[in-house]
């Protein structure tokens, strides 16, 4: 898909910082509800208008048909919903937009009783019409499109929100000649979700910023009391503090340390821990936001000092060098029209040539935390990911660069620690930029 430009209004200043661990990041001015449902509507009228007639006309297809009922969401109908709707349809809702021709603006109909905000205008009147099904019919027979997209997709969940009983439905209600008419919109559902407007891209640093300034509070001895508080205490903390400033999570934070083995003092990563953070303690967070509808996901380290220390230990300063190192050699792998399964290969093949042991698991960013367009590797898969991983790299996307690197720690007795890091980066086609900055050093408690 070609870049899209698009500029308006954003409402509120916007406040960015470069997060480098060093010291506690300012936090942000807030929007109010109101205001962030005003600048959500301008993004989504600029969306509608820049995105959907390209992504149609560069996949050949002439309508776009977009069914759900309320409480069983599809997540592409969600994002083109008024902000007041809350992301939730009423009884059944049904979009449309209809290609009549690159001359024409496309048309935009909601086969509902009311138009949806100002965004689709109601193409249906039950008391002409009482069957919402035949309605639909009528509007595509009227239209007589030759490629008819709706929302299935083998691979993608968040390009497959058509239920099976709304599927069924449609089948029954359409002609013979119009069903085979019926592609997958998976091109369209996920140029959607993963491209990026300018307007929101003036944004989405301070929602990062945000998101920094939570982790560098929550990283520090304003929340950890070391020897007293535990890991599950700074999660509840960071849960409590979005609250606070009227935010959403969209996944519960973790967090979790590696210590210098003792025993059976070893701690495992991977164990649902609720363990008390102690001097010399390496802790480990993952933390994300949702902040007017868009994501971030962020994870990053802080070493506890011990009583005689005043820096943490040269091996973890070493060791974390080496996962920024880690971050440059996956981001220079980003190449427009490189599938996820060619990335991920290229980095670790590149990681080994250096002598870094590592693990990719780079992911979409957007609307979703784990979002719409190519995976780059999973945890469980670093040998290439089918479907997902084949999808390729388009400008204008948003991803969370997610990795870890396994180190020897000399000070540990060559006890190997992972370093953990995961920061929020946007693709303009030609090279990749941190939204918001990155972690460049350990964060210290004190």
């Amino acid at each position: 898909m070609k870049a899209v430009s698009v500029f308006g209004v954003i409402g509120a200043a916007v406040v960015s910082s470069v997060f480098t661990g060093a010291a506690l990041a300012d936090m942000p001015s807030i929007m109010s509800m109101r205001d962030r449902a005003e600048l959500q509507d301008q993004w989504l009228a600029q969306r509608l208008e820049a995105i959907v007639p390209q992504l149609m006309r560069d996949n050949g297809v002439d309508m776009w048909v977009l069914i759900a009922r309320e409480y069983n969401e599809d997540p592409v109908l969600s994002t083109m919903l008024p902000a007041d709707w809350l992301k939730t349809a009423r009884r059944r809702t049904i979009l449309v937009f209809c290609d009549r021709g690159p001359d024409a603006p496309l048309e935009r109909l909601a086969v509902s009783r009311y138009s949806v905000g100002e965004f689709f205008e109601s193409a249906w009147n039950p008391e002409e019409q009482p069957d919402q099904w035949k309605r639909l019919t009528e509007l595509i027979q009227e239209r007589d499109p030759q490629r008819i997209a709706v929302n299935m997709s083998p691979d993608f969940a968040l390009a497959d929100g058509l239920a099976a009983a709304e599927m069924s439905m449609l089948q029954s209600a359409l002609p013979p000649q119009l069903r085979a008419r019926q592609v997958s919109s998976e091109p369209l559902a996920i140029g959607w979700l993963e491209t990026r407007t300018d307007a929101e891209m003036a944004v989405y640093p301070q929602i990062g910023a945000i998101a920094h300034a939570i982790i560098g509070e929550a990283l520090s001895d304003r929340v950890i009391k070391p020897g007293v508080t535990t890991t599950k205490d700074v999660e509840w903390w960071c849960r409590e503090r979005v609250a606070e400033l009227k935010l959403d999570t969209w996944f519960h934070p973790s967090v979790s340390v590696q210590r210098h083995e003792e025993s059976s003092e070893f701690v495992d990563l991977f164990e649902n821990q609720n363990d008390v953070i102690r001097p010399g303690d390496l802790v480990h967070i993952d933390f994300g936001i949702d902040y007017l509808g868009l994501c971030t996901d962020t994870q990053q380290m802080a070493y506890v000092l011990k009583a005689d220390e005043t820096a943490p230990p040269q091996g973890l300063v070493e060791a974390f060098k080496i996962g920024n190192a880690m971050q440059d050699i996956l981001i220079g792998q980003f190449e427009q029209g490189r599938s996820g399964n060619e990335i991920l290969k290229a980095a670790l093949e590149e990681a080994a040539s250096q002598g870094i042991t590592a693990s990719v698991y780079t992911h979409p960013l957007g609307f979703h935390g784990h979002g719409a367009g190519p995976t780059i590797g999973l945890w469980d898969q670093q040998g290439g990911v089918p479907g997902r991983g084949d999808y390729r790299l388009n400008a204008n996307t948003c991803h969370s660069i997610e990795l870890n690197v396994e180190v020897p720690i000399p000070e540990w007795g060559g006890q190997k620690v992972l370093i953990m890091l995961e920061e929020d980066a946007f693709f303009d086609g030609e090279s990749v930029r941190w939204i918001d900055g990155r972690q460049t050093e350990l964060l210290t408690i004190p």
